[in-house]
């Protein structure tokens, strides 16, 4: 049996239709990849929870960090949870710091 995927938050939930939505307006095709760039990535952190690499600058250890293959986004997770859990779905040219400040410790 393969291993669960990766849950989405609701916050990441939100972050990756708010994605989506904006690329849609203009390449819709685009839109659809990121999406499906995401899922992948959930299903390759639930089978490899610790693919993501730490950034003890962002937050605590227990927070993991994956960049989506060929888009600008980072999922932002936690491996230490069955299935693991995706917190965040942000564009790397965010404050990250600022982003994820209040939720993850800082």
């Amino acid at each position: 049996m393969a291993p669960a995927a990766a849950v989405f938050a609701p916050a990441a939930r939100r972050d990756l239709a708010a994605a989506v939505a904006w690329i849609a307006r203009e390449n819709p095709r685009a839109a659809g990849a990121l999406r499906d760039a995401a899922v992948q990535a959930a299903r390759r952190i639930g089978a490899h929870p610790q693919l993501g690499a730490g950034r003890a600058f962002l937050g605590a250890e227990r927070y993991r960090f994956l960049p989506l293959r060929g888009f600008s986004y980072l999922l932002v997770y936690v491996a230490d949870t069955t299935p693991p859990r995706i917190l965040r779905v942000l564009h790397m040219a965010r404050d990250l710091p600022a982003a994820l400040g209040s939720e993850i410790g800082r």
